[in-house]
């Protein structure tokens, strides 16, 4: 076995490259990818022993084969999340139902009628392909998809108050994740924001005021992830319609999240509803697709038709607008609310949501002796605890749920080494993500339904 002591007796970055042992390297992923990896590799090597180390030249062999692996492993993997959140906003959301998956694969594999009438042989409207379903089942005239809920509010903002003024509550100026604020929005669509009312007490009258010949629209803007408690006040959507209209002004209602059914028959909290909204006199709704939905990421405007004419009108509808497997995927996903006896069954979102706490702890009681022979020196119990919704959707409300806590009988000592261990979980095949909180590692199990497939990831489990 050959051992490199000094720099000198590195091999050529050819050598290794065209080592007969790399020949299978070099045919699954091309000599340019290999020659980079290469050069990374003897760059290390070199620095290793310029540290006074050795290296064996096997070593070297397997350490391209390791790093042309991580070379093309895709940075976008599927996760196991058990953080308690079901709509987490940085584990991709809404997990999407089977037949959405199977109609983007549909129009994926080639050419589909995306912006084609088949029936007169002319040019189409891609928007149309969600609208129908989204106008039966939310009532509005017309409806328009855009790529999430923050170009919906831009988009409207822009085609229906540029140079003018929005009135808005100030109860109602969020900032949600990102460092997503209403103010900057309503600055960058070109209107100019009219803060009325306080932060926790906004009257009619405090909109009556502040209408004047430069005033747009009306608009009510969800709070998204917080909620003010106390000595509040604030402007109803069939109060603030009524001033709106009777000024002759539009009134817009952002939902955020946004749900197309009543959340109470599913023994979870309120949600005003789309319908709720235009209902309550919103001639605009802009909400989410990949929320409380459950669909692809998109944003949705549904409402007046001769509002959502102009929008369409806007240039800026060409930058938003949603490609072919969002509008097949959010098809599918609107497909299902047409038969609300189905939609706890084959919606994971609702499912995940609506989940009895007993068969969450079913499973944690199958799962804990499993998981306590993969983490020798842990303490593994099923602990209660409380899932969210997440996304900024029913952001104080809680849900029961059961968990597995991982922790250390000695306290003292136990924080490095549960960070360990959550990122042994995070370096499985399938990462599993969990949240540490009170010294323990703790895995909601509220999102979990393929046990075996969770079982058999955590023989990959290594921890040092």
């Amino acid at each position: 076995m050959l051992t490199i002591d000094t720099p000198k007796k590195l091999p050529s970055v050819d050598r290794l490259a065209n080592d007969p042992n790399n020949a299978f390297l070099v045919e699954e992923y091309g000599m340019p990818l290999v020659t980079q990896c290469v050069q990374t590799v003897l760059s290390e090597a070199r620095r290793h022993i310029l540290a006074g180390r050795t290296i064996e030249y096997a070593s070297l062999i397997k350490l391209l084969s390791e790093e042309t692996a991580r070379a093309v492993q895709p940075s976008l993997r599927p996760v196991i999340n058990l953080t308690g959140t079901v709509l987490h906003t940085n584990l991709g959301r809404a997990a999407l139902p089977e037949s959405a998956i199977l109609a983007m694969v549909d129009v994926a594999r080639g050419a589909s009628n995306l912006e084609f009438d088949i029936k007169t042989g002319k040019r189409g409207d891609r928007h149309k392909h969600a609208e129908d379903l989204l106008c039966k089942l939310t009532g509005a005239e017309s409806a328009l998809v855009v790529n999430n809920n923050a170009a919906a509010v831009l988009l409207t903002l822009n085609s229906l108050a540029k140079g003018k003024e929005v009135p808005v509550s100030r109860g109602e100026l969020i900032e949600i994740g990102g460092a997503f604020r209403m103010p900057d929005i309503m600055a960058r669509a070109g209107c100019k924001l009219v803060e009325v009312g306080t932060t926790n007490r906004t009257h009619g009258t405090d909109f009556e005021q502040a209408i004047g010949p430069r005033t747009a629209l009306l608009m009510k803007v969800h709070t998204s992830n917080f909620e003010i408690k106390g000595f509040t006040k604030s402007v109803t959507e069939p109060a603030l319609a009524e001033i709106a209209h009777r000024h002759a002004l539009p009134f817009v209602t952002d939902l955020g999240s946004g749900t197309l059914i009543a959340l109470d028959k599913y023994q979870l909290p309120h949600e005003t509803t789309v319908t709720e909204a235009l209902e309550a006199g919103a001639d605009l709704v802009t909400f989410s697709g990949d929320k409380l939905l459950g669909g692809p990421q998109a944003g949705i405007i549904a409402g007046q038709r001769k509002l959502i004419a102009k929008l369409k009108c806007n240039p800026m509808t060409r930058a938003m607008r949603p490609d072919k497997l969002t509008l097949a995927a959010l098809q599918a996903v609107l497909r299902l609310y047409t038969n609300p006896a189905r939609l706890a069954v084959e919606l994971p979102t609702l499912r995940w949501l609506s989940r009895d706490v007993a068969e969450i702890e079913q499973l944690a009681g199958r799962l804990v002796t499993t998981v306590q022979n993969h983490c020798k020196g842990f303490k593994v119990i099923v602990a209660p605890t409380h899932s969210q919704v997440g996304s900024g959707a029913l952001p104080i409300d809680r849900l029961e749920s059961a968990a597995l806590k991982i922790s250390l009988p000695d306290r003292r000592r136990s924080g490095k080494s549960i960070n360990k261990l959550a990122k042994a979980f995070r370096e499985l095949p399938v990462p599993v993500i969990g949240r540490i909180a009170d010294d323990a590692l703790w895995f909601d199990l509220r999102c979990l339904e393929d046990e075996n497939h969770f079982v058999e990831n955590l023989r990959s489990l290594a921890i040092v």
